[in-house]
This record gives C-alpha cells, structure tokens and sequence, in this order.
C-alpha cells in the first residue's frame, strides 16, 4: 500500500475513534436522547455495518466472535455513554484511553512480562498522571462518571486482549457487535421508562455505531498490517488529542491546565513502555 495512502487512512481512523467520544457526549449534552437508548443504538447500528462489511469484503476469512468478548463489548459501551452525561469529551477520552493501556500492561505484568526501568517510570508517570487528573479541586470531573469511564476502560482493554489470534479481526469484531445485541436491548428494557429519543440524538448515536465504530473499525484492520507493532500503538495516542479538539471546536469545552497536565503525564508516560516493549519484542496493541 503506497505511504501517503497509509497515512491517510490512519489518520482517518483516529479522527474516527475520537468521534465516538465527540459524538456521544454531542448527543447526551445537546439533544434529548438517554444513554441507554445512545447505548442500544450504537451498538445495533455497529453490528448491521459490520455485518455488511464482512458479507461484502470478508465472507472467505474465518472469525465470529464469542459471548464473553461480547459482553465486555457491551460493558465498555455502556459505562462509556453512561460516563458521558458529565465528563467533557477530552477529560473522558483521556481516562478512558488511560485505563485500557494500563489494564493492558498490568496484565502484561500479571502473565510474567518484564518492565525495565524507563517503562517503569513511564508507567508510574501514567499513573501519577491519573491520579493527578482525579485528584480534588475545582477542576476535578466527577467522581461518579470518573469512575465509570475508567471501568469502560478496564472492560475495553480486556475486550482487545481476548482479541488477540481470534481469527480475522473484522469479522471477529463483527461477531462480537452482532452478540453484542442481545445486551444492548435488555438494556433499552430495563431503562425503558426513562428513555428518551429524537431525531437529531438518534442520528448522532447512528453514526457513532455505523460510522465512527463500524467503518472506523473496519478501517483500522485493513490498515493495520501496513504499520509497524509500535507505530500502531503510539499512534493511538493522538485520540485523546484529537478529541479535545474536537471538544473545543463543537462543544466549546475548556482546556484547563489540570487537563494539559494530567495529558502529558499519561499519554508522555504510555509512550514511555509502548517504545520500551518495541524494541524488545513489540507492544500489545489495543483495538480501540
């Protein structure tokens, strides 16, 4: 694949993957639809894309998902639009992208991996970091939501390591969005009463599913065999980012200097271990 082509589509599938913050946080703040209901949508409008991408462009490929991975699927999507009622975009991206890398690596840790001592100090700057950002004062985001998006966090990371050697990872995905369903609509039962919905929210949740989830996900598979272990993974570091931009430029959210901060800590201290595991044997990379 030519460079300058690879390039573009990674930096489009980033600007998709912050999307899915930009647009949920979009919707919960600016129209009148529920979580639950942004939830149930998103993951049913991911799973019919999916399920049209793998029956157009992957039918001879093997993968289909199982129902574990689906329901930390479903667990990081739901306390994902949950933590959004409160968080800005930027401050729930940031915990979000900062609590699967660091589940990630404590598993690592936990199956025997070994740290030297600059990704040591790039882990525990990532977790000053965090605490940092969490910490009280007047900039702090909430702690309910905090905590909520840093459990969507955990339940991402788990979900990208269960991934690993499933098979093609597109149509693993889509088998894991299309089990997915099942609790996203007990879900839309059990907050039936306080759903809430109109076009422009439904709309925004559509999107977030089919587009900026789906096709972003897509996308990211196709182009990832192009990139090396560790330019995969650093790159990701651009989606917090790009989410704050975007955050300032549809949402007229502030940048405080807790967030400048508590940025430079986590995402300076991830690149930290990410670059140490590469020159060893290469780093796990998250399918976010």
């Amino acid at each position: 694949m030519p460079y300058l082509r690879v390039i573009s589509l990674t930096t489009l599938t980033m600007i998709a993957f912050a999307g899915n913050s930009v647009l949920c946080r979009v919707a919960l703040k600016e129209t009148a639809i529920d979580a639950a209901s942004f939830t149930s949508i998103r993951l049913i409008s991911g799973a019919l894309m999916l399920w049209l991408i793998v029956s157009l462009f992957r039918s001879g490929q093997e993968g289909k998902g199982n129902w574990a991975s689906a329901l930390a699927l479903f667990a990081y999507a739901a306390m994902f639009s949950f933590a959004y009622i409160n968080l800005s975009a930027a401050m729930g991206a940031l915990l979000l992208f900062g609590a699967v890398q660091v589940t990630m690596i404590g598993v690592g840790l936990w199956r025997g991996e070994w740290l030297h001592w600059p990704q040591w100090t790039g882990l525990t700057l990532a977790l000053l970091g965090l605490v940092y950002l969490l910490s009280p004062g007047l900039t702090a985001p909430p702690v309910g939501s905090s905590v909520l998006m840093l459990a969507a966090g955990v339940a991402w990371g788990i979900y990208s390591l269960r991934g690993k050697g499933g098979g093609d990872p597109t149509r693993v995905t889509a088998g894991n969005f299309l089990r997915s369903v099942v609790f996203a609509l007990l879900l839309g039962l059990l907050f039936m009463e306080g759903s809430h919905l109109d076009g422009a929210g439904v709309g925004y949740a559509i999107a977030s599913g089919a587009i900026t989830s789906g096709l972003g996900y897509a996308l990211w598979y196709y182009v990832l065999p192009e990139l090396r272990a560790a330019t995969a993974a650093t790159v990701q570091l651009s989606v917090p980012v790009i989410t704050a931009i975007g955050g300032v430029l549809l949402l007229s959210e502030s940048i405080s200097l807790r967030l400048v901060l508590a940025s430079l800590a986590i995402l300076g201290g991830i690149a930290l271990v990410i670059l140490g595991k590469a020159q060893r044997a290469g780093p796990e990379v998250p399918r976010t």
